[in-house]
């Protein structure tokens, strides 16, 4: 079973729609945080440890998400996929972007 983050800033739109679209998906597990203080659901160190693969929506998302969680960040791939912030909550848009870019990696 392949554990997989999804990371964005306040955890409202795109990363819970990417849990959304992968949370049937077969042999992987799936969450999502964000990094802002007041996100939905705030990442956590140990949320960092126990993922395989961890996608970030923007390139600003990885650098926080290094400068916050490198002792965390040993094993886990960190895959950046470019989203703006320019989408609502499970938009079909989103979720063909997401399907497109995600996919290939699971």
């Amino acid at each position: 079973m392949k554990h997989i983050l999804f990371i964005c800033s306040r955890n409202r739109l795109r990363s819970p729609t990417a849990e959304q679209v992968f949370a049937n998906w077969p042999n992987v597990e799936v969450a999502s945080a964000g990094l802002a203080a007041d996100a939905e659901e705030l990442l956590t160190g140990e949320m960092v440890e126990d993922a395989d693969l961890i996608f970030v929506m923007e390139k600003q998302h990885r650098a926080k998400l290094a400068r916050r969680f490198k002792p965390q960040l040993k094993h886990a791939r960190v895959v950046c996929l470019d989203i703006p912030d320019d989408y609502a909550f499970m938009q079909p848009e989103l979720v063909a972007l997401l399907k497109t870019k995600v996919t290939p990696f699971l």
